[in-house]
């Protein structure tokens, strides 16, 4: 009896884990494939009256972000306190994770970015390319978003 008794216990803790495993939450991806960051703290720096920024504020949220907005006058002064080089801004710039996310960067990008944690200032991806997180229009070619070092001098990070 004791011995069909540990056998029906046994097979009911076997049988509670398999379940709880089971609903545990899978890890949470973007449109993409790039995994999710839940709650990791974007601070996005703009000019007044950017519209574009906004909606790439709302991308971020959407990617699992925790967005905090800041309107300033001076952009150029946030980009030169980070060391973004002038030929690869934007109209804005984030801080995430201790790294400048120049431009409208992708999530598969940051996420790579937050992934890796390579030695660097942060990433960029110049200018305002169609069809990017936050600009209207269809994509058209490869994105090529640039590892900045702290020195200023920059290479490919990767292309999207």
């Amino acid at each position: 009896m004791d011995k069909k008794k540990n056998m029906i216990i046994g097979a009911l803790i076997v049988g509670m884990a398999v379940f709880l495993l089971g609903c545990a939450p899978a890890a949470q991806q973007d449109s993409e494939g790039a995994p999710v960051p839940s709650g990791i703290k974007a601070t996005i720096f703009k000019s007044p009256g950017c519209g574009c920024c906004d909606v790439y504020s709302q991308y971020m949220g959407k990617e699992g972000y925790a967005v905090d907005m800041n309107t300033v006058d001076n952009m150029g002064e946030i980009k030169r306190k980070l060391n973004v080089p002038p030929q690869l801004q934007s109209c804005h710039t984030s801080e995430i994770g201790g790294y400048f996310v120049e431009g409208h960067v992708p999530n598969e990008a940051i996420a790579k970015l937050l992934a890796e944690k390579p030695d660097i200032a942060g990433i960029a991806l110049p200018g305002m390319p169609s069809g990017s997180p936050g600009m209207p229009g269809k994509k058209s070619g490869t994105w090529v978003i640039y590892a900045v070092q702290h020195d200023g001098s920059y290479t490919e990070f990767m292309r999207v």
